[in-house]
């Protein structure tokens, strides 16, 4: 019997990550966005020092956002519920397919405050430096929508909603992911990106691509 069988259907995105908006070459990656400095190694090396780097400079959020045909995400917000995108990964792939997703959305005009990266397995690197300092300085950065935020999925009930959320499913039990999905897409106002293997991803929602 499906586990969620009124989700909808994620269908699988042709272009992949590594997608950018029509007619520009794929970004060189970038280390992802975070309240680090510009030196800082890219998530996934050790975090360096106990000092928490300062953030960088936001992005400008833009009045009218630009269509980006090829990118990950699709521009149409529906009333009825955030867009759905499935960007095949497999599990230890995953957050680097996430991270992917978020230096394209910075690309084509999506501010860093915009954002919600989830995990299902191991912590992003940045949410495990951050948490080091304290769980209420943690969240607090949540709540200052500065930058992008990295959370685990298992606390998506304390995430704040924001116009995008990006959940890697890079591990974790399956019954975990069943019950983080559509709460990620509640958290989600525009668009809901998964990175992850589609047969799980869509055996968990109880539906086939």
């Amino acid at each position: 019997m499906p586990l969620i069988p009124e989700e909808p259907q994620i269908h699988e995105s042709a272009q992949g990550p590594r997608a950018t908006a029509a007619g520009h070459p794929a970004p060189t990656p970038r280390p992802v966005p975070g309240p680090r400095s510009a030196a800082s190694p890219r998530p996934g090396r050790p975090v360096p020092g106990p000092a928490r780097p300062a953030p960088p400079a936001q992005r400008p959020h833009p009045g009218a956002r630009q269509s980006a045909s090829s990118g990950p995400e699709n521009r149409s917000e529906q009333r009825s519920g955030p867009q759905l995108q499935l960007i095949p990964a497999p599990a230890d792939g995953a957050l680097a397919a996430a991270e992917e997703a978020v230096d394209l959305l910075l690309e084509t005009g999506r501010a860093p405050g915009d954002i919600l990266v989830l995990t299902t397995g191991e912590q992003h690197p940045w949410a495990t430096h951050e948490l080091s300092f304290g769980d209420a300085a943690y969240w607090a950065q949540q709540d200052a929508r500065d930058d992008v935020f990295f959370a685990d999925a298992a606390a998506v009930e304390r995430a704040a909603a924001r116009p995008v959320v990006v959940m890697a499913v890079n591990g974790g039990a399956d019954d975990a992911t069943a019950r983080s999905l559509p709460l990620a897409r509640g958290r989600a106002t525009a668009l809901l990106i998964v990175c992850g293997d589609p047969q799980r991803v869509n055996a968990v929602l109880g539906a086939g691509v």
